[in-house]
């Protein structure tokens, strides 16, 4: 019996200590990555994303050719976002007042996340990477509500 309970622990342990814990920090810290991108575009903050997204970030959806009615992935990469974020919305009024920004966090490991951000009229799906100490954007996939829009 001893040596059962012995095995039951030391079992226990060895699959704990593979576990990776996500902080607290980690977890605001992720959040306020995928703000940061949503809100560079409410407040024309070019540096606002710049802080959120990695260099190489990717964002992709899918859209429709008007003329052969084909869909096609679309990419839109940083730099582009940037200006994005400088130009979208400079006459205010490309958001409601109170625009929605709703934050999900579907999983965390070590250093890699998947997020969910519910926009007002779009959802993205972001994974975000714990680089040298900062958690950074690197891929999105979006859509509108409506995929029509598309």
């Amino acid at each position: 019996m001893k040596q059962v309970i012995l095995l039951t622990i030391s079992q226990f342990f060895l699959l704990t200590s593979f576990v990776k814990a996500q902080t607290k920090q980690d977890s605001l810290d992720i959040k306020q990555a995928a703000l940061d991108y949503i809100e560079s575009q409410h407040n024309v903050k070019p540096e606002q994303f710049e802080r959120s997204a990695h260099p190489r970030m990717v964002k992709r959806t899918f859209w429709t050719n008007k003329k052969t009615g084909k869909e096609y992935l679309r990419e839109t990469f940083t730099d582009a976002m940037v200006l994005l974020a400088e130009t979208y919305n400079q006459d205010g009024t490309k958001f409601p007042d109170n625009p929605k920004k709703e934050v999900i966090i579907l999983d965390v490991f070590d250093k890699t996340a998947s997020v969910k951000l519910i926009a007002d009229k779009w959802i993205d799906y972001m994974h975000i990477v714990k680089l040298n100490g900062k958690w950074q954007i690197v891929n999105v996939l979006w859509q509108f509500n409506d995929s029509g829009e598309h």
